[in-house]
């Protein structure tokens, strides 16, 4: 006479959880766009040492101004000579704002650096928090 009383309680009991699952909504999915850049060699790199320097200095004090702009959310180099040579993550409101951006890149002027754009999904969280860095 108990076994069925406790399987009926069990069987209540897993509905009622059941049911109480399905009315927790899910959390909403906040997807933003950015723009992915791989940065690749240019056609241009035939520099002495001391003007690829300078080059280069241009290039870093370019990522952090855009960093500080809350524009650049990620960038990077990767190992090795291969024709890879970094990539940056842009909030901006379009291609042409990331355009008129990476025409201000020293490298990219001189040539040292060619670079493709493309739209990349992610929720904004993390570095890719809308707006400008918070400075503590």
């Amino acid at each position: 006479m108990h076994k069925p009383i406790i399987i009926f309680l069990f069987c209540c009991l897993f509905l009622h959880t059941n049911a109480q699952k399905k009315k927790e909504k899910e959390p909403a999915m906040n997807i933003r766009q950015y723009f992915f850049v791989l940065l690749t060699k240019g056609p241009n790199r035939n520099q002495d040492s001391a003007t690829a320097s300078v080059i280069m200095k241009g290039h870093l004090g370019n990522m952090q101004k855009m960093y500080e702009e809350g524009k650049l959310k990620v960038a990077g180099p990767f190992d090795g000579d291969e024709d890879w040579q970094g990539i940056f993550i842009f909030d901006c409101n379009n291609q042409t704002e990331v355009e008129a951006l990476l025409k201000t890149d020293p490298a990219i002027k001189a040539g040292r650096l060619n670079y493709t754009i493309k739209a990349w999904y992610t929720e904004p969280s993390g570095n890719f928090k809308p707006g400008k860095p918070i400075k503590k």
